[in-house]
């Protein structure tokens, strides 16, 4: 007989709630309740359909939200009261729907506790078994080929349960229950080891064995892990890491390391607790943390630099290999310098040819590169807490490869302003850190990070995300944005693309992207500050900026000031020769008086220094630029900190580690070099930040023997100093940082000290990186606006 109280609910859930056990917890909540109905995922999320006492019903909505798996998000939930049937028991059904699909996808989990202690356990029949998954952890966005996210939609599909797991998919009391990926040694895929040919060297059974004795005698092991290849070797044997460089090309960017443990770090590295904290959470990201001063580790790991990039196992594959190692390993993207990771084994046997020993591979296909993330911890202060007026410490996590974990976690936009737009918009972001992007439904997702677009198998794999997210979301893009730069390989293909759609194509300023990038991260409208500094972003005006302060919105900015123009000597080129940037700046403050000025501290030859002016005076490839970046190029050079770089940012990186030597752990109260405000000849910018009262000033000093640490950390706090400055002549309360100078977190730390100070609030990047990364995320929340506009 029908409870007079009884109420039936249709229950729509939408966010992070497919791939992480929130349909069996949907399940036992709703027996635990005593409530009847169904569960199923939806091209949106999950549908609920739940019946029983409205007191028990009013239950089930709170503990949804509150007692929801760690790995959900549940972002919108609606209710509708619908007819009661007076059914008996509750179900998971299979999805039935089509429509278009909500941009939510699960993203990849780290080994979950529960897996770990199975994976350990000499009783339990998934011991030592490299595979093992659960609702809670393992693979998802790795194998996943549609929504919804099932197992006949993944790489999976084609490993059949056996009878035993089977049972635990089906019992809903079992940890397995609906565990898409799930599978045992009788039923799921395996490991086995080959050389370099190819040839089989050990089977299932004794390849991690045999991968651990290759890695003891120091040779290198391409370990197919859960988003592609890794390259592997002893990180304390010297003479491996430097064949490893050798051989991939990768001449002194740093190396991430691998440790089996939290207490294995701590022997290297000083760890806060949210460090630690990152290092253990579902995404398990590579953190940067601060090595200590007598590591024992390879030199040429990190050469120079006091960070490294250090993570735990995120699978059991790596959890077996790294318990049986017990030492730290270098476990490094499995390419060549400058191309995507390789995540098939044949075409690793081609594209990992002479730099792998051995690969270590399994027969559960990829559906697609997920390289490891990379985070850093920015400490802060703020002013005000509860009220009060007193400091507390303050720590922000910094994204600065969005990847494995986090990628393609979709980000909440304006939902009414979302809705002005005609359909799906696909952004295809910049050229280096390459990321793109899908806008719809007030949601964007963003891909995982795909690197610099400077080859072909670059590109190829950039093409094959762009396919690989309409097709999985269903969606086919109704505009196109893209960078202004006409030679960028994203802003080629887009242009093709956008004809063969014939739809329109949206460019998009550089540095536009990168303020509107912050401001939807934090759901800001109307006009803010946005100041965005990196290395290069054309501007539109023949010119490269990268010293920017735009007063902006999602629909249009003014460029209100920007850094004093000076050549880009050469191009290209300038970005990897600072001494360039060097002789560009003092050729603006000194003209032809470089030549004979004393310069005995810079480290340039006086016939080098007549090529770089004759090159100067000609002007020949050398186009003017704003970039901030290269004025920390010059301030490397000049100070000798840095005179050639093998890779991007390596300048700025060591003037950066200068400034941090020199500022200790204390509060930095030296007084930055001056800058002066001028106006602008024109209206685009209004006004100039002169840099060459800053530039003297740092000749001054080191004629005077000051020290390049003195000298970085000063050029650090003027640099501060001039955001407030511009700031406040701006008047708007609302400023953005952005842009690749801003991964620097004491450049961050300073403005953003210095800024709250003075009354204003400041935003940075959390979700995104603040380098080209995030992009296209920038870009597709501007293109939404000008297709609303247009419409």
């Amino acid at each position: 007989m029908r409870n007079a109280l009884a109420q039936r609910l249709r229950v729509e859930v939408e966010g992070t709630v497919q791939g992480v056990g929130f349909r069996p917890f949907v399940y036992r909540l709703a027996r635990e309740l005593e409530l009847t109905g169904w569960v199923r995922n939806t091209r949106n999320g999950v549908l609920i359909e739940v019946e029983g006492d409205s007191l028990a019903v009013e239950t089930f909505l709170q503990r949804l939200r509150a007692d929801a798996p760690a790995s959900a998000s549940v972002d919108a939930m609606s209710t509708t009261l619908v007819p009661a049937l007076d059914e008996t028991g509750f179900s998971i059904v299979p999805c039935a729907e089509s429509g278009q699909r909500t941009l939510v996808i699960p993203p990849d989990l780290a080994t979950c506790e529960d897996c770990r202690r199975e994976l350990m356990d000499h009783r339990d029949r998934r011991f030592g078994y490299p595979f093992l998954t659960c609702t809670q952890c393992g693979p998802r966005y790795s194998l996943l080929t549609a929504i919804p996210y099932e197992r006949s939609n993944t790489t999976m599909a084609g490993f059949d349960l056996c009878p035993a797991c089977r049972t635990e998919y089906s019992t809903e009391s079992d940890r397995r229950f609906h565990a898409e990926p799930m599978a045992c040694p009788t039923c799921g895929p395996h490991l086995s080891l080959w050389d370099e040919k190819g040839h089989e060297i050990a089977g299932p059974e004794d390849a991690l064995q045999q991968a651990r004795v290759m890695l003891d005698q120091g040779l290198i092991v391409a370990v197919k892990g859960l988003g592609g290849f890794q390259l592997w070797v002893d990180a304390k044997s010297e003479e491996a890491v430097r064949r490893l460089r050798e051989r991939k090309r990768r001449l002194e960017k740093p190396f991430a390391v691998l440790f089996p443990s939290v207490d294995a770090i701590r022997a290297y590295c000083l760890l806060s607790s949210d460090e630690e904290a990152l290092l253990c959470s579902p995404q398990a990201p590579i953190v940067l943390a601060r090595k200590r001063r007598d590591a024992g580790l390879a030199d040429a790991v990190a050469t120079g630099n006091p960070y490294l990039g250090v993570m735990l196992p995120a699978t059991p594959l790596h959890y077996l290999l790294m318990r049986s190692l017990g030492r730290p390993m270098v476990a490094t993207s499995g390419n060549r310098s400058e191309e995507p990771i390789v995540t098939d084994e044949r075409e690793a046997l081609v594209r990992l040819k002479g730099i792998a020993d051995a690969l270590l591979v399994h027969d559960r296909p990829i559906a697609r590169p997920v390289d490891d993330s990379v985070v850093l911890v920015v400490p802060g202060k703020v002013q005000s807490v509860d009220g009060e007026q007193k400091e507390k410490l303050r720590a922000d996590v910094m994204i600065i490869r969005r990847a494995r974990g986090y990628a393609p976690q979709a980000i909440r936009w304006t939902d009414g302003l979302a809705n002005e737009a005609q359909g799906p918009i696909l952004a295809v972001g910049g050229h280096l850190k390459n990321t793109v992007a899908l806008l719809t439904g007030g949601r964007v997702v963003l891909s995982q990070h795909l690197g610099d677009l400077s080859t072909f198998e670059a590109d190829r794999t950039f093409r094959q995300a762009v396919e690989d997210l309409q097709r999985v979301l269903d969606v086919t893009p109704r505009a196109i944005a893209c960078d202004l730069h006409l030679d960028y390989r994203s802003t080629s293909f887009a242009r093709e693309l956008a004809a063969n759609l014939s739809v329109p194509l949206v460019p998009v300023q550089h540095h536009h992207a990168h303020v509107a990038s912050c401001m939807a991260e934090h759901k800001l409208d109307g006009e803010v500050l946005g100041i965005a500094w990196d290395g290069a972003g054309y501007g539109g005006d023949g010119q490269v900026w990268g010293g920017e302060f735009l007063i902006a919105s999602y629909r249009q900015f003014t460029r209100f000031a920007s850094l004093k123009p000076f050549r880009l000597l050469g191009g290209e080129a300038a970005m990897k020769d600072p001494g360039r940037s060097a002789a560009a700046v003092l050729w603006e403050l000194m003209g032809e008086k470089m030549l004979v000025h004393d310069l005995s501290f810079w480290k340039v030859t006086d016939d080098q220094r007549a090529q770089l002016a004759n090159l100067l005076i000609s002007g020949v490839a050398s186009p003017w630029t704003t970039s901030m970046g290269r004025l920390f190029d010059a301030v490397a050079s000049l100070t000798g900190l840095c005179h050639q770089t093998s890779f991007e940012g390596q300048a700025a990186m060591a003037v950066q580690f200068a400034a941090e030597q020199e500022a200790g752990a204390g509060e930095v109260t030296v007084e930055g070099y001056p800058m002066d405000l001028l106006p602008s000849h024109s209206s685009n910018p209004q006004w100039m930040i002169d840099w060459r009262p800053m530039v003297s000033a740092i000749l001054g000093d080191l004629r005077r023997g000051i020290s390049p640490d003195k000298i970085a950390l000063r050029f650090h706090v003027g640099l501060a100093e001039a955001t407030v400055r511009l700031t406040q002549a701006v008047g708007l309360p609302r400023v953005v940082l952005t842009g690749g100078c801003f991964q620097n977190w004491l450049l961050l730390s300073l403005a953003r000290r210095r800024l709250e100070e003075a009354g204003f609030a400041v935003y940075s990047h959390a979700l995104v990186p603040p380098n080209d990364g995030g992009l296209s995320l920038g870009q597709a929340v501007v293109a939404a606006h000008s297709v609303s506009r247009e419409v």
